[in-house]
């Protein structure tokens, strides 16, 4: 067990890495396409059917292909962005190909919860459309987007998992590499229930969360 507590240290630490940058990257490209999914359906302040029906296909397109596809699929792509297409760095530039879309649903998931009321309050007062955005449809979805933060997350997490496949580090290569293929089960079980931990961790953190500013807004 101390020969594997390095291992798991530095398995988790990799983990960690490439789900936070992931998902701050991600949240970078997915809030904005969310907010114009919501903005510009018909009905919405910013009205433009034929561009949210582009949006949206573009946007179901990227997320109906499975991640390990994905990582395959942008084998080149990712070479002539990170530099080189295998590694834990490399593998953060398909992680985000595949999660902001995700991402983009969410944030339009939780934008929907907004009362309508409260927007046409806020036009009858002259409000622009940016500032009907940024105080109104935003402030008032913040619980549901940090729910929806600690989901996206978390699907991140397991997308990690995959990292081998491209060779890259964390708890998933750990427990597939050094766990599954040489029988080292020791290594394979505390590996998982190590990213099993994770995304506990994650999921009361931004329940808690969510409960304690969903309770200050009422």
């Amino acid at each position: 067990m101390t020969d594997l507590a390095p291992l798991l240290w530095q398995g988790m630490l990799e983990t960690l890495y490439m789900t936070l940058w992931s998902s701050v990257i991600a949240y970078l490209l997915g809030l904005p396409l969310g907010v114009l999914l919501v903005v510009t359906r018909k009905g919405g302040i910013m009205a433009s059917p034929g561009f949210n029906s582009v949006l949206g296909v573009v946007v179901n397109f990227l997320r109906s292909i499975p991640f390990i596809i994905m990582l395959a699929m942008l084998f080149p792509v990712t070479r002539a962005v990170m530099g080189t297409a295998i590694g834990t760095t490399a593998i953060i530039f398909p992680l985000v190909i595949s999660a902001f879309p995700y991402v983009a649903r969410m944030v339009e998931s939780s934008l929907e919860e907004v009362d309508h009321g409260i927007i046409e309050a806020a036009q009858s007062m002259g409000s622009s459309n940016m500032q009907i955005i940024f105080k109104v449809l935003l402030p008032e979805a913040i619980p549901s987007l940090i729910n929806g933060a600690a989901i996206s997350i978390t699907t991140i997490l397991s997308y990690t998992a995959f990292a081998s496949a491209a060779g890259g580090g964390g708890l998933g290569s750990l427990a597939i590499v050094k766990g599954l293929n040489i029988r080292k089960f020791d290594v394979l079980y505390t590996a998982s229930l190590l990213l099993v931990a994770l995304v506990q961790i994650i999921t009361v953190f931004g329940t808690r969360l969510t409960h304690g500013l969903d309770h200050k807004r009422r």
